[in-house]
C-alpha cells in the first residue's frame, strides 16, 4: 500500500485509507498506534478489546518511551529497546528519534551501533531486513518480491566484511543498513516504507562467531572470488528487476570489493558508496567551512591523509576535485595531499602496490629533497616535510597522532585543522583534548564520534562531528526526488557546498566545523536541493518544475493521522 495520505475534499483533512484490521493491523509497524487508536477506530478496525481504554497521545506514549529509555543503565541496552520500538511502531519511533536527535542518534548508530554488531548474535530478537546467503543463489529476485515496499525503495547493502573500525562481524552487520536507514527517515523524512536493509551474508572469517553457538548468520568461511562476484551481479540484477529506480547504498565492504563494486555497478543501478563518496564529501564540507573562517584559499591546503582504504581513497579524490579551479589541475592538487597506510607514506617504489595504492602513490620525484627522510617514511617524518594545513586519519588506530606529531604540524601552521574521524570512539587517532593542547589552543577539530566541548585556557573549543549523516540522507532525498539514474562525483561536491553553506558561521568561529546534530533535518532540505539541480545540470535527470516543493512533499513527518476504511483484508 501507499502511505501518502489522502485529502478530505470536504473537509480538508488528510488521512489513511486502511484495509487492514484486528491483530494485522496492530502488527504492522508502519500503521500501529498502540494506544492512541481513538475509540471510533477502535470499532472500525476490530481493536475494541485488545488495547487498554484510555486512548493515549503521543506526547503521552513519548513520555512512556522516555520513562522506559532511562530505565535502560547500558546503552547497548537503549539501543535494543529503541530498536524493539522501530519493530512494533515506526512512527513513535521516529517522533522519540527526532524530538531527541544529539542523545539518540549515538545509539542508534555511531559509536553504539559498533557494540550492536559485535553482540548482534545475542541480542537477537526479530529479523528486520533481508537477509541474503549463498544458499539463495538463483532466487534473489524471489526474495526481494516477498519484501513489501512502497516504490521506489532506498536500499542499504552490506556484507558486513569492515563494520566501522572492528571488522568482520558476519551477520552482525545487519546493525549498519539499519542504523544507516533509521537516518535516512529521520534526517531526510524518507519514509520507512520505503528503505530495505540487507545482509549479503556470504559467510565470516571470524573464528569467534563462528564458535559460537548462538550465531545467527551463514557458517560458512567468507565467500570469494569469482562466486562471490556472481552472487553480487545477481543481487544487483534482480533490485533492477524488482524495483526500479531504486537507489541502492553499498556499506561497510571491504577496501577491494567496495571499489569493485561501485565500479562495475554504478552505471547499471543508481547507486553510491557511502565510505568512499559520502565520507569524501562530508569532510570537504567541513574543510570548506573551515577555510573560510581561516581566510585562507582552498588551493593552498596541504593534506595529510592517514589510512589508504576506501574512505582514505574517497577523501583524497573529492579533495582535488574541490580544489580544481583556475590555475590548478586534478594532478596539481593531487600533488599536494599525501596518504600513508600502516606502512607509512604510500610512494610509486613500493614493489608491490594495489591498484588502489597505485593511484595514491606519491611520486619519489616529489619527495627526492625531504629532509631526514625514512624509508618507509613515517607519520611524523611525513609531517615534518610536508607541513600540512590539514591531518585526516581513517586509519582506525587509537592514539596514532602523538603529541609529537600534532605538535609537529601545530609549530608550522597557525591554524592546523585535524579531523580523527575513525569509529567508534575506541579507535580515534587523537582526542580533541590532546589535539587542542598540543597545539597551544590553535587547532580546529572535528571528530566521527560525538565528543564534548574542551575548554583549554578559559577558552571552550567546540568540537564538530564529522558525521556522514549530513551528506547520506540529503543525498538520497535529492535522488528519488528527481529520479536520478546516476549518482555521480559532481552531485557529491555540490553536496560538500550546500554542507558548507549550512554550518552556522558562529559555530565555525568556536571551531566547530559541522552543524549541531539538531539541524540535520534543514541541511538534508538544503543538501538535496543541491544534488538534484546537479543531477539534473549534468542530464542524469529530468526539469522540475516546483524543484523545492517536490522535496518538501518527500519529507515525512512522525505523526499520526486519522484511519479510513476501505475494502477490509483479513483480521489476522
Amino acid at each position: 500500500m501507499s502511505f501518502r495520505p489522502l485529502t478530505d475534499p470536504g473537509t480538508g483533512e488528510e488521512y489513511l485509507p486502511i484495509a487492514k484490521r484486528g491483530d494485522a493491523l496492530l502488527n504492522d509497524e508502519f500503521l500501529n498506534k498502540g494506544d492512541a487508536f481513538s475509540h471510533e477506530e477502535r470499532s472500525m478496525f476490530g481493536l475494541c478489546g485488545m488495547l487498554p481504554d484510555h486512548v493515549a497521545s503521543i506526547d503521552e506514549q513519548l513520555l512512556r518511551v522516555r520513562v522506559q529509555f532511562d530505565s535502560k543503565v547500558r546503552d547497548i541496552d537503549k539501543n535494543v529497546y529503541l530498536n524493539a520500538l522501530m519493530d512494533r511502531n515506526e512512527t513513535l519511533f521516529y517522533r522519540f528519534v527526532q524530538e531527541n536527535l544529539r542523545e539518540v542518534v549515538p545509539i542508534i548508530y555511531t559509536p553504539v551501533v559498533a557494540k550492536t554488531c559485535s553482540h548482534w548474535s545475542r541480542i537477537y530478537r526479530m529479523a528486520h531486513g533481508l537477509y541474503i546467503t549463498p544458499r539463495d543463489r538463483g532466487r534473489i529476485a524471489e526474495l526481494l518480491l516477498a519484501r513489501p515496499v512502497e516504490l521506489p525503495p532506498v536500499i542499504v547493502v552490506t556484507d558486513n566484511e569492515r563494520i566501522l573500525g572492528i571488522g568482520d562481524q558476519g551477520a552482525g552487520g545487519m546493525g549498519i543498513p539499519i542504523g544507516k536507514l533509521a537516518l535516512y527517515t529521520a534526517a531526510a523524512g524518507i519514509h520507512p516504507s520505503r528503505c530495505i536493509p540487507i545482509s549479503i551474508d556470504v559467510g565470516t572469517n571470524n573464528s569467534e562467531l563462528l564458535e559460537d553457538p548462538l550465531y545467527v548468520g551463514y557458517r560458512e568461511p567468507r565467500l570469494r572470488g569469482q562466486e562471490y562476484e556472481d552472487l553480487i551481479d545477481e543481487f544487483v540484477d534482480a533490485v533492477r528487476s524488482v524495483f526500479p529506480g531504486a537507489l541502492l547504498q553499498w556499506e561497510d565492504f571491504a577496501n577491494r570489493t567496495s571499489f569493485d563494486n561501485l565500479e562495475r555497478h554504478r552505471k547499471r543501478i543508481t547507486s553510491f558508496n557511502d565510505d568512499i563518496q559520502g565520507t569524501a564529501a562530508m569532510v570537504v564540507g567541513g574543510l570548506i567551512a573551515a577555510t573560510r573562517s581561516i581566510g585562507t584559499p582552498f588551493t593552498e591546503h596541504r593534506v595529510v591523509i592517514v589510512g589508504a582504504g576506501s574512505a582514505g581513497h574517497g577523501i583524497r579524490e573529492q579533495i582535488a576535485q574541490a580544489m580544481v579551479g583556475p590555475g590548478m589541475s586534478v594532478d596539481d592538487a593531487k600533488r599536494q595531499i599525501y596518504v600513508l597506510d600502516s606502512r607509512g607514506l604510500v610512494t610509486s617504489d613500493r614493489a608491490t602496490l594495489s591498484n588502489i595504492k597505485r593511484d595514491l602513490a606519491t611520486p619519489m620525484e616529489q619527495i627526492a629533497d625531504w629532509d631526514g627522510a625514512e624509508n618507509p617514511y613515517s607519520l611524523l617524518n611525513v609531517v615534518t616535510n610536508v607541513q600540512p594545513t590539514v591531518l585526516i586519519g581513517v586509519s582506525g588506530t587509537a592514539g596514532l597522532f602523538t603529541e609529537e606529531v600534532v605538535r609537529a604540524m601545530g609549530a608550522k601552521c597557525d591554524r592546523p585543522i585535524i579531523l580523527p574521524l575513525s569509529n567508534p570512539t575506541s579507535h580515534t587517532e587523537v582526542t580533541p583534548t590532546n589535539a587542542i593542547r598540543w597545539t597551544d589552543g590553535h587547532a580546529i577539530v572535528a571528530t566521527g564520534s560525538p565528543f564534548s566541548p574542551v575548554e583549554y585556557e578559559g577558552e571552550i573549543h567546540r568540537v564538530g562531528q564529522a558525521n556522514n549523516v549530513f551528506i547520506f540522507p540529503g543525498m538520497g532525498l535529492g535522488v528519488i526526488t528527481v529520479k536520478a539514474t546516476e549518482v555521480t562525483d559532481g552531485m557529491f561536491l555540490a553536496a560538500a557546498r550546500a554542507l558548507a553553506d549550512n554550518i552556522a558561521p558562529e559555530l565555525v568561529a568556536q571551531g566547530q566545523i559541522f552543524p549541531n546534530i539538531e539541524d540535520v533535518r534543514e541541511v538534508s532540505r538544503r543538501v538535496a536541493i543541491a544534488v538534484a539541480v546537479r543531477a539534473i545540470e549534468e542530464g542524469v535527470a529530468d526539469h522540475m518544475d516546483d524543484l523545492e516543493a517536490a522535496i518538501d512533499a518527500e519529507m515525512w513527518s512522525a505523526e499520526y493521522l486519522p484511519y479510513r476504511q476501505v475494502g477490509m483484508g483479513p483480521s489476522t
